[in-house]
């Protein structure tokens, strides 16, 4: 109990958790558009956060690029990957399109264990932090010279990722409040009607796909700079899931409420790593981590059960399809 204690009061364990929980919005924030305001169901979401972390990382091993410059090819290439999956993959309907695009990120997650000559395969990618190390330890003496607070790489991170997820906010909510946003609102609320009014339902998805991607590639970046390391199995379906918890915690069509949901699922799913008291003592570490999935399932079905439109939601947002 004491070391459970000493963990949540420990500054380097909220970093952890604050860092977490940015990347996790950035990652929602893109599913929060596609699912939220074009009711695109992607569950292979995590397949386009793998292409903008492998690309970085790739590039920045193999073809020597500078981080930044690697990062933007990143981005693109991924927003690329959304439009060509979305050009056969948005003519399907529901349940069809997210078995199309679970199936991608899956191929993407073969593709990467088998490419070992690029991505190392099942042993990973190192090498790729050199830039982001320098720019790192110059930034963080930079703020600890105006703050006289020291900023070690996780500190510098934490002030890193929380601006961009800021910055894409801003963004998302003016498009989404432009008559671009009013466009994909009646498109995923009545797809047949908007076509009938002259709107090209396949062109405004294709946007919104391409754009999510682009947002999940973000969040890949900053992924692949918490980890130092990148591996396949950090890519697995599982985390398309906890991106769908969170915009579901926050609330379907609702920007805001994805912040919210993310630091309320990083504390929940980092916070249950240290849960050792007793019955939890008898468990070895790997069935404590599977508690972990076990807590944020409950809260999902308790979620569906007695507040299925989220903290922040409006019933009639869960009016699609109709």
């Amino acid at each position: 109990m004491t070391f459970v204690l000493g963990a949540f009061l420990s500054i380097d364990f909220w970093q952890y958790v604050a860092v977490t929980a940015g990347i996790y919005a950035i990652f929602a924030l893109g599913l929060q558009l596609e699912f939220g305001f074009a009711g695109l169901l992607n569950f292979g979401h995590i397949g386009f956060m793998a292409i903008g972390s492998y690309t970085m990382a790739i590039l920045i091993v193999h073809a020597s690029l500078p981080m930044w410059l690697a990062a933007l090819i990143a981005i693109v290439t991924a927003m690329l990957f959304g439009l060509v999956v979305g050009l056969p993959a948005l003519r399907l309907r529901a349940d069809y399109l997210a078995i199309t695009t679970i199936a991608f990120s899956e191929i993407i997650r073969i593709f990467i264990l088998n490419s070992v000559r690029w991505t190392g395969g099942p042993q990973g990618v190192l090498g790729f932090a050199g830039d982001y190390t320098d720019f790192s330890a110059a930034l963080g003496r930079r703020l600890s010279s105006l703050t006289h607070i020291s900023f070690d790489p996780d500190r510098v991170l934490l002030v890193l990722v929380w601006p961009i997820v800021l910055l894409i906010y801003l963004v998302l909510r003016r498009l989404t409040r432009s008559p671009w946003g009013r466009v994909m609102r009646a498109i995923r609320e009545d797809e047949d009607a908007a076509n009938a009014l002259g709107k090209n339902p396949l062109f405004y998805k294709l946007q919104a796909l391409a754009i999510g991607s682009g947002i999940a590639a973000i969040a890949g970046i900053f992924f692949s700079y918490q980890l130092l390391y990148l591996s396949p199995t950090s890519f697995e379906p599982l985390f398309t899931f906890f991106a769908w918890v969170i915009v579901l915690l926050g609330g379907t069509g609702r920007l805001g409420g994805v912040p919210v949901g993310a630091v309320i699922f990083a504390v929940i799913f980092a916070g249950t790593r240290f849960l050792e008291f007793w019955p939890l003592s008898l468990l070895d570490d790997g069935d404590r981590a599977a508690v972990r999935l076990i807590v944020v399932g409950l809260i999902l079905i308790a979620l569906m059960a007695f507040r299925p439109q989220g903290i922040f939601g409006k019933r009639e947002e869960l009016l699609l399809d109709r």
